[in-house]
């Protein structure tokens, strides 16, 4: 059905914001501004001044593959039977039915990139898709939108137990680096067979897909920004959290950084220095920044919940605003689509009682491509979902 949003507190986050409509004809944003006609047939929804946003955006989730409250047979996020799954799709694992979509839209969050985990050196491929819908293809906004990698801990740990390689820091950077050698010589052969792996991998050497590094510590970092620079893709770094402590170097590379999940506890020593004063001083550096839940790390809802801490600890609403939003879907590769409120994007619109920075304020309905898929009634207290099926 198409809407009309009048009497609006409009923040489109790319411009100023203003009170006004919005209009959503066909899946679009077929208009806004303060004096918009309504065009007939459209439903009118009266904000009586609350606050008009684009969806928000996390970058870096599990959502789909790793279910909440399923235990082992929820557990789809990492293939730890061998070092290099550069081939393997978390596209493959996503069930739409997980209770955490309907957080996500719960919380204004309509759009998502969903990762495999860290467990591998070279997890899988990433992607980017919309929080609704009945089968993850209709969801999907680009896939693959990124290979995701993982240094540090996590695959020292788990290859290390099963007396393998890489049991290391060195040896994980190796793996990475044979891996990508191995891909460009197959590359240059002209008379060479499909290969899975070596075909996702030369999707980051030809800077077709963002090569997605899982971090924390500023050696790793170092260690990441190092092998970007020797095989020349396109870097984003994944957590980051030891980034602000080298944010200068970070930005004179110009890579983006995914912060967080923020609300953790230092369940290990590479996370000891995490800080929600980072997203901050890492935008005050100049990197372009994303605020991350890692959900089900961090329940999806509280991705703004996040931000607002950021805010309190020195990041700027419009900065953070951004974090989740037009910053995200740049990363992503989706941003001529999703992440503010223009003109011919898709309408993917969150209705707030107040400002959302603001956390007494909630989400009273959510729009994706056009279609109502949330609402919240203030009267009773209660919520209500689209049926997926």
């Amino acid at each position: 059905m198409n809407v009309a949003i009048t009497a609006a507190h409009v923040v489109p986050v790319v411009g100023d914001p203003f009170d006004g409509t919005v209009v959503l004809t066909d899946g679009r944003i077929a208009a806004l501004g303060e004096k918009v006609k309504v065009p007939k047939g459209h439903e009118i929804v009266d904000a009586e001044g609350a606050w008009v946003l684009p969806g928000f955006i996390d970058a870096h989730v599990h959502l789909g593959v790793h279910e909440e409250g399923e235990g082992w047979a929820g557990q789809d996020t990492n293939e730890m039977t061998n070092p290099v799954m550069a081939a393997a799709r978390a596209l493959d694992a996503i069930n739409p039915m997980d209770k955490g979509f309907d957080d996500a839209l719960a919380g204004g969050v309509t759009t998502v990139n969903v990762n495999p985990g860290s467990g591998n050196p070279i997890g899988g491929l990433t992607v980017a898709i919309k929080t609704w819908g009945r089968v993850v293809d209709e969801m999907v906004l680009r896939s693959p939108s990124g290979l995701k990698a993982a240094l540090g801990e996590n695959p020292k740990r788990v290859y290390g137990e099963q007396k393998k390689t890489p049991s290391t820091r060195l040896g994980t950077a190796l793996t990475i680096r044979q891996a990508f050698t191995e891909a460009r010589n197959h590359g240059a052969k002209r008379d060479a067979e499909p290969d899975l792996v070596h075909d996702a991998l030369l999707l980051v050497l030809n800077r077709e897909i963002p090569w997605r590094q899982h971090c924390h510590r500023a050696d790793d970092i170092a260690t990441a920004l190092r092998m970007a620079e020797e095989f020349g893709y396109e870097l984003v770094l994944d957590h980051g959290t030891e980034s602000w402590k080298i944010a200068d170097l970070v930005a004179s590379r110009g890579v983006p950084v995914l912060y967080g999940p923020l609300i953790v506890s230092r369940s290990k020593v590479e996370v000891r220095d995490r800080i929600p004063a980072a997203p901050g001083i890492l935008t005050r550096a100049g990197v372009d920044v994303s605020i991350i839940t890692d959900h089900p790390v961090v329940p999806i809802e509280f991705l703004i919940t996040q931000a607002a801490l950021a805010v309190r600890e020195g990041m700027t609403p419009a900065d953070a605003l951004r974090a989740i939003t037009v910053n995200p879907a740049t990363v992503m590769g989706v941003a001529e689509r999703v992440g503010s409120l223009e003109q011919g994007k898709d309408a993917d619109v969150v209705l707030w009682s107040g400002d959302p920075l603001d956390i007494r304020n909630r989400v009273l309905r959510t729009w994706v491509s056009g279609r109502e898929v949330y609402a919240f009634d203030v009267e009773t207290m209660t919520s209500r979902w689209a049926a997926r099926y």
